[in-house]
């Protein structure tokens, strides 16, 4: 044990495969498993990392590990076994090791500051509890860059510089403002980490494991002792008591999303401001919903008029009524920096004069085809455009539909990358034109209604008009004549 721990012992080789993952190490290995150990039983390799090994290593590696010799023993270390061939687990015996609760970690991390005779508060334990992630090493490490970072003592705000993570305040802030329904707070909060450095990826995970401590606690308010990323004070009791269960899971499940998908963009700033509109989203669908949005008796009857009038106004000339209450809201709420998405409705209306079912089946049939090829050429195009949906198609333009009128800005900064790839999926050259999902519905339901007054219109003279039917007339006359459509 003292020769591997002081690396004397040569029948004990550890191995980076991070560093070392060509076919050659892996060669030099299988060319040397054939000696015998010269002062233990077995001669051990330690490959730490083993993920990181190229196709080429691990097919020079398998033949070793299929017939392996007596005296060899291969301990194979990853934190990410599912990048590891198949081939090569199959020859494998498998040990997982668990985490380490957060509790233990405290307790432990504790029981060393007090004999170091180092002061620590216990929130700032907390904190680097939760950001180790279960390893008792990247704990002590992390404690050790905020001991070195803090002065007299080590608090909290030291932690958070350390890990990029974010305070409990702020993201009982930030969960405040999602569940009014503030669009400006939340994108300004999120504006405002990123300027100060903060971990995208950080801030989701622990926006993530706050929900979930939300959601534990409304469920049992005894599973205090488990919760791992909040303390219960009173803003947490707060909103607990005002939080919707089912908002709360759909919440967990866009953030999940954004997770995912932040993997693979160098924009990850994007996915954080669509998952915050979809949950203001979810927020308006929930049975729950803030007092603030209700307000009194008296506006809300208000509301209720001036929807009447709303109606009646879009009756008359829709679009343009549309149009200025788009503008008027933007104004009151200034939610967004954008200028306002201009629709090209008479661009639209000569792509539905020339759309039919046929193009349109032909693009929904590639569509998710062409999600994603998106999605792995361009992650920031894919997370504007994967909430559209094709409405209506050419043989050379697509009209897509989008919930937001924001997404139909964003997708036009990227509309030269979406074009491509959907010219190379349909097989000719296409361009695209963005409308906001309720725009879409009002132009569809005007072009139907005129579609149908030109039908009314036509629907006398088709019969004088058509030779075959003047024919058909003369063989069999009018009794016997049945005219489809």
């Amino acid at each position: 044990m003292l020769g591997i721990q002081d690396g004397s012992n040569a029948d004990v080789v550890e191995i980076d495969a991070a560093s070392n993952n060509g076919v050659e190490q892996i060669r030099d290995i299988r060319d040397k498993v054939k000696f015998a150990p010269s002062t233990v039983t077995y001669k051990v390799y330690i490959i730490d990392e083993v993920h990181m090994l190229s196709i080429g290593a691990f097919n020079a590696l398998l033949k070793t590990l299929e017939e392996p010799p007596k005296h060899v023993i291969f301990i194979l270390a990853t934190t990410e076994p599912h990048k590891i061939p198949l081939t090569i687990i199959s020859r494998c015996q498998r040990f997982d090791f668990k985490r380490i609760s957060q509790s233990a970690m405290v307790e432990r991390m504790r029981d060393i500051v007090q004999k170091e005779g180092i002061e620590v508060a216990g929130d700032a334990l907390e904190a680097v509890a939760l950001s180790a992630e279960g390893g008792m090493r990247d704990a002590l490490s992390l404690l050790d860059q905020a001991v070195s970072y803090s002065e007299a003592q080590v608090v909290l705000d030291d932690v958070l510089a350390v890990t990029g993570a974010v305070s409990q305040a702020q993201l009982a802030e930030i969960t405040q403002a999602l569940h009014e329904k503030n669009v400006h707070e939340a994108l300004v909060a999120i504006d405002r980490f990123i300027q100060n450095g903060k971990d995208p990826g950080r801030f989701v995970f622990d926006f993530i494991y706050y929900l979930r401590d939300i959601l534990l606690y409304q469920s049992a308010p005894s599973l205090e002792n488990v919760l791992e990323r909040a303390v219960v004070d009173e803003t947490f009791q707060q909103l607990a008591d005002a939080l919707d269960g089912d908002w709360i899971q759909q919440a967990i499940q866009e953030l999940n999303r954004c997770q995912q998908d932040m993997k693979w963009t160098n924009s990850p700033k994007v996915f954080m401001e669509v998952a915050m509109l979809k949950i203001c989203d979810a927020q308006s669908n929930s049975a729950t919903q803030p007092s603030s949005q209700h307000g009194s008796y008296d506006q809300l009857l208000e509301k209720v008029t001036q929807l009447e009038k709303t109606v009646q106004q879009l009756q008359q000339q829709p679009h343009q009524v549309e149009e200025k209450q788009k503008t008027e809201t933007n104004k009151r709420t200034g939610s967004s920096n954008r200028k306002s998405y201009k629709i090209p409705y008479d661009r639209i209306r000569k792509v539905m004069n020339h759309a039919s079912k046929q193009s349109l089946k032909h693009v929904k049939s590639q569509w998710s085809r062409f999600m994603e090829t998106v999605k792995k050429q361009s992650a920031p195009a894919h997370a504007t455009i994967q909430n559209s949906d094709p409405c209506a198609a050419s043989e050379e333009v697509l009209i897509l539909s989008f919930k937001y009128e924001i997404h139909c800005s964003l997708a036009l900064e990227h509309k030269q990358t979406i074009e491509l790839i959907l010219s190379d999926i349909m097989g000719a050259s296409f361009t695209f034109i963005p409308i906001p999902e309720n725009d879409w519905k009002h132009l569809r339901e005007e072009y139907i209604r005129k579609q149908n007054q030109s039908s009314d219109n036509k629907e006398d003279t088709t019969d004088e008009s058509d030779p075959v039917i003047e024919e058909a007339r003369k063989l069999v006359g009018d009794d016997l004549l049945e005219i489809h459509d």
